[in-house]
């Protein structure tokens, strides 16, 4: 499984970093910026589920 963003939707709310500073930061402008973009495990993707459902403007994904 691995997570997208779609830096085009990003508001910059900081949502993801805040849920999951070691995958995702932000770029000067405050876009969003994936670090880990691979997800393995059950845990790893219980936390990447939260994290894209907590994105305000929708700009993450989990593709399969």
């Amino acid at each position: 499984m691995r997570i997208t963003a779609d830096t085009q939707r990003c508001l910059g709310a900081g949502q993801c970093v805040l849920s999951d500073p070691d995958r995702f930061d932000q770029s000067d402008e405050g876009i969003v910026l994936v670090l880990e973009g691979e997800v393995d495990g059950s845990s790893e993707e219980a936390r990447a589920r939260e994290t894209v459902a907590l994105c305000p403007s929708q700009a993450l994904a989990l593709e399969v």
